[in-house]
């Protein structure tokens, strides 16, 4: 007698579990475009750095003022840095990204 029950539930259940997922689908489907920003350079590194690609990899543009580079190194750098699970090579070019934007090297090559 409980069997015909529990199985009568079971479907009922599926069936409103498969209505809500649909409906969900649905509407992701529908939900408008949006736009998606960078928020830091992808890489492709040039084998000489310039300024273009330095303000690019700092995510601050070319004629940024000396303390707006620092802030930018600084939150770029803590989110690469090699303590922190990230890469000897990245830490590499975004410290010579600051340099090239404060000005101390002229488009010297990196370490690597």
């Amino acid at each position: 007698m409980a069997t015909p029950l529990i199985t009568g539930l079971a479907v009922a259940t599926v069936a409103y579990a498969g209505k809500y997922s649909i409906q969900a689908w649905n509407a992701f489907k529908a939900r408008p475009a949006t736009v998606r920003l960078r928020k830091f350079y992808e890489g492709g590194f040039q084998p000489t750095m310039t300024r273009r690609e330095a303000s690019l990899i700092l995510g601050v543009r070319e004629s940024t003022a000396m303390e707006k580079v620092r802030e930018a190194h600084r939150r770029v750098m803590v989110a690469n840095h090699p303590d922190a699970g990230g890469s000897h090579y990245l830490a590499s070019k975004i410290n010579e990204a600051k340099d090239m934007m404060l000005r101390k090297t002229q488009g010297g090559g990196s370490a690597f």
